[in-house]
């Protein structure tokens, strides 16, 4: 029944998929298939503009004007933010990566190289700033 729906139909349900369970939808047939590839990569895209919108409302904490609140709890605040958004976008494209979604090559290396990073540790897409001087004086 899954495989005779009309592909507006289709695109709704894909679009209503949590990101655990995206992939498993492209095994019904084609028209699914590509669906999920579709919809997987706006949901890539989205991550990234997310990380950057983030990263922007960091930039005045990063200089200093943060006289209603600690260091440490914007530090805090800030790191656990930007973790979660980029586990949930590296999810999401190694489950691509695996599934056979990635056909560029250089896409494919981009993937390869930020889940290497991750499962060592490091920080895939180079966010793990360091504060200015002000922070080290005491």
């Amino acid at each position: 029944m899954l495989d005779r729906l009309p592909v507006e139909i289709v695109e709704r349900i894909v679009a209503k998929i949590p990101d655990t369970d995206l992939i498993a939808a492209s095994k019904v047939d084609s028209v699914w298939w590509q669906e999920v590839r579709r919809e997987a990569y706006k949901r890539w895209k989205n991550y990234a503009t997310k990380i950057g919108h983030v990263r922007a409302l960091g930039e005045p904490f990063e200089k200093g004007n943060i006289g209603w609140v600690s260091f440490e709890d914007v530090n805090d605040f800030y790191k656990r933010w930007i973790d979660r958004l980029t586990e949930d976008q590296l999810y999401i494209m190694e489950k691509m990566l695996r599934n056979g979604m990635i056909v560029d090559p250089q896409e494919r290396e981009t993937i390869e190289y930020a889940l290497s990073e991750q499962r060592w540790g490091g920080d895939p897409w180079g966010l793990d700033w360091e504060w200015n001087e002000w922070t080290q004086q005491e």
